[in-house]
C-alpha cells in the first residue's frame, strides 16, 4: 500500500479495495517461477510439512550476551551454564544441529558456531517442547530474503 501512495499521492487514506489491491489475509512471500505466480505463507508451509502452526516461538533472539536464553540453551546443549563450542556437543546434538542448519533453517556463513536463535530452536527440539516450526521456517525465509535484498543493493 505504501508503495502505491508514494507513486500516486491521491491514493493516501484510501482502502486496499479503493486502490485495486487484494484484501489482506496474511503475510506471504510472492514471486513467480517461469511466469507462474507463487504465494508462500506460514499456512502453506504448515500444510506442506504436515505440522500444525502452533506451539512455542521466540522472535527477535539475537546474539546478545545478556539474553536470558544463553544460560537456558547452554544448559540444554552443553550441560553447562557457560557457553560451549561445537566440539563440546554430543554426537546426537551435532546431528540435530546439522539437520537444522541444512534443512530447516539454513545458516549462512561457514561458522560451526550456532547463533542464539538456532540454539533456542534446537533447545525446543531437545527438550521436546512443542514449537511452531512453520512459523520459524517462514520467519527465517523472510529474514533471508531481506538480507539478500540488502546485500544486492550495497
Amino acid at each position: 500500500m505504501d508503495e502505491k501512495v508514494l507513486i500516486d499521492h491521491t491514493l493516501a487514506g484510501k482502502t486496499r479495495e479503493e486502490m485495486s489491491l487484494e484484501p489482506f489475509t496474511c503475510t506471504e512471500i510472492r514471486s513467480s517461477i517461469m511466469g507462474v505466480p507463487v504465494f508462500i505463507s506460514q499456512e502453506v508451509i504448515a500444510y506442506v510439512i504436515r505440522r500444525a502452526s502452533e506451539g512455542s516461538f521466540k522472535d527477535g533472539v539475537d546474539n546478545n550476551k545478556k539474553s536470558p536464553w544463553n544460560e537456558i540453551v547452554n544448559q540444554t546443549m552443553f550441560n553447562s551454564k557457560k557457553k560451549g563450542v561445537y566440539s563440546d556437543l554430543s554426537m546426537e546434538k551435532k546431528m540435530l544441529l546439522k539437520i537444522q542448519n541444512e534443512n530447516l533453517l539454513p545458516k549462512g556463513g561457514c561458522s560451526d558456531q550456532p547463533s542464539l536463535e538456532h540454539k533456542v530452536f534446537l533447545h525446543f527440539f531437545i527438550t521436546k517442547e512443542k514449537e511452531n516450526v512453520p512459523k520459524y521456517i517462514f520467519k527465517h525465509m523472510i529474514k533471508a530474503l531481506k538480507e539478500s535484498q540488502t546485500i544486492n543493493k550495497a
